[in-house]
């Protein structure tokens, strides 16, 4: 489907569907930092560290932790939690459910023209921070196999 709202129709041919996605790419990245406060009055943020205040963050969690806490909910397709890297401190990885196996995808930052970026496809797909990527992936497949769906809690103790 074209869901840039120009028209509705059903694309078939795979080459246009791919331009179809990476416009809806651009058009998130785009998108400022503009959230809503529990009032719904608009607030401006800053892309850095907004998502540690989100219930699919993990922070220093390990990939086998991690691996543990989706086991937990189920390998159930679109299973997800984001986490800071361990391997290279300055990436984090989307650990994700699908096809009765967990996967996990790095989050590179890009730095272009002064501005920081967040990827997982070398940069094609860009967003200025991680709630817009998760939320993007959320509705679409993208270079994932599946959609992210089912977000695993942090749990505050």
């Amino acid at each position: 489907m074209d869901f840039s709202g120009h028209r509705s129709r059903i694309i078939e041919n795979p080459t246009e569907a791919l331009s179809v996605a990476v416009e809806e790419g651009l058009v998130w990245r785009r998108r400022g930092c503009l959230r809503l406060n529990s009032h719904g009055s608009p607030i401006a943020m800053s892309n850095m560290a907004i998502h540690r205040s989100q219930s699919w963050f993990h922070h220093k969690i390990s990939r086998e932790e991690a691996q543990r806490l989706i086991l937990q909910h189920g390998l159930v397709d679109g299973v997800f939690l984001v986490r800071d890297s361990q391997s290279n401190p300055k990436t984090f990885v989307l650990s994700l459910s699908h096809g009765l196996k967990i996967k996990h995808f790095q989050i590179v930052p890009l730095e272009d023209d002064g501005k920081l970026f967040y990827t997982l496809d070398d940069g094609h797909t860009r967003f200025t921070d991680l709630i817009q990527l998760v939320e993007f992936y959320q509705l679409n497949k993208g270079v994932l196999p599946c959609k992210l769906k089912h977000y695993c809690a942090r749990i505050a103790l």
